[in-house]
């Protein structure tokens, strides 16, 4: 008789690479959307010099959830599958009342889980909001007001007031919102401060927002790299219109802008809009650059 060569079976390792064949080839195909986890952004250029490391931080945790959920779902029906109660079965299985090595798995596990998204979400955070290591080019200070915006371009001595909020249903409404402009590729320094109530400057597009406090003033950087405009609102609910205190950013050439600011110089309004005012803003004023009003 032939002596037969005992061969290993191959199916479990063609059965995987055709697995992970099959998820690369979902994963390559997956739209710029999908891709970024369904984040604001395009597919041409990254909006901040932020946007980036914002992204893989949201979409490396999705990964992180989706394999922790895969695993669980499958242990859960492995063990309803092959643990069943069988026709055949007469007795109860054997009863354990703790299983030292399981439950320490159970403890250890979710911490490791939970210390690795905490380090890396420290990380991304403190990177973000570090102004410490970079002079910026330019800042502007921000003043939430209910409901509006006012943005004071310190370095060149000039504002934009938001008139008061209108209904966002109104025809025409959008045209009376602020505008923000900021030069690309130049670092901003923003000067965030609340003349009334809590607010939060939100801008969808640059993946981040920072509250304003009244009687405290939050700072952080960035460097818009990509011209465009985008919509910015307020996201901490601070009243009746909140709703409509909406704002645009518009990321323009170093040329552009020095025009835009020479249009509010041209305009009479320079200098700086103080904390003192209230919400409705006459264009009376009382001190050189200072706009201030009568309740």
């Amino acid at each position: 008789m032939r002596s037969q060569i005992n061969r290993p079976n191959r199916r479990p390792a063609r059965r995987a690479a055709v697995l992970v064949t099959a998820v690369a080839l979902i994963a390559s195909g997956c739209s710029a959307e999908v891709q970024r986890g369904f984040l604001p952004g395009y597919e041409d250029a990254q909006v901040t010099n932020q946007t980036e490391r914002i992204t893989d931080l949201w979409v490396g945790s999705w990964i992180a959830a989706l394999i922790v959920g895969l695993i669980t779902w499958g242990l859960i029906l492995w063990c309803v599958t092959v643990y069943r109660k069988r026709k055949s079965d007469d007795k109860l299985p054997i009863q354990l009342r703790y299983h030292v090595p399981l439950e320490i798995t159970y403890v250890v596990l979710p911490i490791i889980l939970v210390g690795v998204l905490f380090f890396y979400t420290a990380r991304d955070i403190s990177e973000i909001e570090d102004v410490s290591t970079a002079n910026p080019d330019m800042t502007v200070q921000v003043v939430g007001k209910q409901w509006s915006w006012d943005f004071n371009y310190l370095d060149e001595g000039v504002y934009e007031s938001g008139v008061h909020a209108q209904d966002v249903g109104e025809p025409g409404s959008f045209d009376q919102l602020p505008t923000l402009y900021l030069p690309v590729d130049e670092r901003v320094e923003f000067v965030l401060d609340a003349r009334d109530v809590i607010h939060s400057f939100w801008v969808p597009a640059f993946l981040y927002k920072k509250d304003m406090i009244p009687g405290r003033t939050n700072t952080f950087q960035v460097i818009p790299t990509r011209e465009g405009v985008y919509a910015g609102k307020c996201a901490e609910f601070c009243g009746e219109e909140h709703s409509s205190m909406l704002f645009n950013v518009a990321v323009v050439s170093r040329a552009e802008f020095d025009a835009q600011m020479d249009a509010l110089r041209e305009r009479g309004q320079t200098g700086e809009l103080g904390l003192e005012l209230n919400r409705v803003q006459d264009g009376n004023s009382s001190a050189p650059g200072t706009q201030r009003n009568e309740n």
